[in-house]
């Protein structure tokens, strides 16, 4: 199928073993960092560039236009394989562990095939004894044609339309601290119905970019419910916290419905007439 497209987690050392065929991007949370220190080849690419406000929602995706100049710049294409990882931030300090399931999401979201997230990031390269480098790569431009895959996120009318069908799962993938009570959004809460499933329950704790191990994870979700089976749609404050569950249950785990609520909380609670629920409860 001609926009059918894979993330793939994988080790230091197949990435080591691979670094002349994939593109390699450094998605670490600042400049400073990669120019301190990034894999070989790796070119810096900030998240940051990835969603602009539109029509009243401060952050979603950018159009296909400003991809296609973006990607360009990169040296990207659509058939050859691109590596993401990032770092917690030698020099800034600040790395969540979300920079490399946005970027695998945004890339497999317009269209390259096949995308693959180093699990643990540059701390565990380095960890494993790899080399790093300030040597900057000298990038080729090319003509990036982007293909948006519709098929792998929910507009918000189709979200409403769904969301409590029988079947469905929301997820929430904030702090319980968030789901339950007051964030920066306008309304605290969740959305009715979504179950709070912290991204980070699932990740290590000494390092985010680092997921735990896959079968400790599907017991985890088949105690709550969360099975192939259903339609699972993931989702969070701004949808970026989203993009590292739904890496996991589309990708990892091969869950066979499983789409991102793009919009999630941000959007869901700046229109007036829907309700919020706070405390543990989903509903």
């Amino acid at each position: 199928m001609e926009h059918h497209c894979v993330v793939h987690h994988v080790t230091p050392e197949w990435l080591n073993d691979q670094k002349g065929d994939v593109k390699i991007l450094d998605v670490q949370p600042n400049i400073h960092d990669y120019l301190q220190e990034h894999v070989p080849e790796a070119v810096f690419c900030n998240e940051g560039l990835f969603r602009v406000p539109k029509l009243g929602r401060p952050g979603a995706y950018v159009d296909e236009a400003v991809i296609a100049s973006l990607f360009g710049r990169l040296g990207l294409m659509r058939d050859t394989p691109v590596a993401v990882y990032t770092a917690k931030g030698v020099f800034s300090s600040i790395g969540d562990g979300l920079g490399q399931t946005m970027a695998a999401y945004t890339l497999a979201r317009f269209g390259v095939k096949d995308v693959y997230v180093l699990d643990g990031g540059l701390d565990v390269w380095k960890e494993q004894g790899y080399e790093t480098t300030q040597a900057f790569p000298y990038v080729e431009e090319t003509r990036y044609t982007p293909v948006v895959r519709s098929d792998l996120f929910l507009t918000y009318e189709t979200f409403v339309d769904i969301k409590d069908n029988d079947g469905v799962v929301v997820l929430d993938a904030r702090p319980p601290h968030f789901y339950e009570g007051r964030g920066p959004w306008i309304k605290p809460g969740h959305i009715p119905g979504a179950i709070n499933l912290p991204w980070k329950s699932l990740m290590h704790e000494t390092n985010p970019a680092r997921r735990k191990d896959i079968s400790w994870i599907r017991s985890l979700l088949e105690d709550r419910g969360i099975t192939p089976d259903k339609r699972i749609i993931c989702s969070c404050g701004t949808g970026r916290e989203a993009t590292n569950e739904f890496v996991l249950f589309k990708w990892v785990l091969a869950y066979p419905d499983v789409q991102i609520y793009e919009g999630s909380f941000t959007e869901w609670s700046s229109h007036p007439e829907n309700p919020t629920v706070t405390g543990p409860e989903p509903r």
